[in-house]
């Protein structure tokens, strides 16, 4: 109900209000009052306030398969590298598309082949980080490998923007900043496939990460296989976090935090619980935060990804403090 709740008022407001009755109208089979208004809900609102759900359900659950695995309470969905990868992938075009034939250029700026930069730059970083898994048994060690992989990536890219021009580093620096309002249906569609993907594998987990809980030697001695849990998490991570950061940019705060949210409101530590807890609630931050970030009233709109952080770091302090406070 919260969620139907905040998507309604998520695609009421904004530069031009919209009344809830005729956001209602047009979303459940009738037309709003002005023909204006049903082209801005069908074709603007509506498809952002999805990727809003599925950005916030898949980071949120890969934050989740991370913070167990490495039983690391910082650990995020971008802690394998991922998102270092994309960014390389998407420097690499729009940073390095000049050095290029135009033919070759022309198509890596436009919109699908950023997309497709990210996603290689992604599944490049994640066929390095599975090799490499290969010959660790620690998973710890694996952490460490992701964060180094980070580290080399974001180095390439200092390079790239070193020699690049001011409206080539606009342009990157946008892309960091997040967008979800960008997409088109068909982007929807294949973003919607990946996460449905993610989901199942994560599903596929959720004993593997009740075991992981209490350490990797207790689980063995349940008969877990590790390295094939270890694999499954990562596979889901990566479709998740790759596909979102292919489709809307790095998004920061929400599947860091989002996956302390819920246990501190749900108050256990049983991942089918978790689970749909952390997926309901990382779907209504992303609105609220998507919300916020439109200005309802004003003529500009705020990148997502400062909201999220500005917004979200404050209520997860408060909620920590609270929780200690009343303990």
């Amino acid at each position: 109900m919260l969620l139907l709740v905040t998507l309604l008022m998520n695609i009421s407001m904004g530069q031009v209000a919209i009344p809830m009755k005729d956001v209602f109208r047009s979303l459940f089979g009738s037309h709003a009052s002005k023909e204006t208004w049903e082209y801005i809900i069908i074709n603007f609102r509506l498809p952002k306030a999805i990727t809003a759900i599925l950005v916030g359900i898949g980071l949120s659950i890969s934050g989740l398969l991370m913070q167990t695995l490495f039983r690391n309470p910082l650990a995020g969905p971008y802690v394998l590298g991922l998102s270092s990868g994309s960014s390389l992938g998407v420097a690499f075009v729009i940073l390095g598309a000049g050095f290029l034939p135009a033919i070759f250029s022309q198509f890596l700026l436009s919109s699908y082949g950023i997309i497709l930069a990210s996603c290689i730059g992604s599944l490049m970083v994640l066929l390095m980080i599975l090799i490499v898994s290969q010959r660790l048994r620690d998973t710890m060690s694996i952490l460490i490998v992701g964060l180094m992989f980070s580290s080399f990536t974001s180095a390439i890219v200092s390079v790239f923007t070193y020699f690049s021009s001011a409206e080539q580093l606009q342009k990157y620096t946008f892309w960091s900043m997040g967008s979800i309002g960008n997409l088109s249906w068909q982007n929807i569609s294949i973003l919607s496939i990946c996460i449905l993907l993610g989901l199942v594998f994560s599903l596929l987990s959720l004993k593997s990460l009740d075991a992981l809980l209490l350490g990797e030697n207790y689980a063995k001695s349940m008969g877990l296989n590790i390295k094939k849990a270890r694999y499954c998490i990562i596979f889901a991570t990566s479709i998740l976090a790759g596909s979102i950061t292919a489709f809307a940019g790095p998004i920061a705060f929400v599947g860091l935090a989002v996956p302390h949210l819920g246990k501190l409101l749900f108050q256990t530590s049983n991942h089918k619980i978790l689970f749909f807890a952390t997926l309901l609630i990382g779907s209504i931050i992303m609105l609220l935060c998507d919300t916020i970030s439109q200005m309802p009233g004003f003529d500009f709109t705020l990148p997502i990804n400062a909201i999220t952080s500005i917004i979200g770091a404050p209520i997860v302090i408060w909620l920590i403090v609270r929780k200690k406070s009343i303990q």
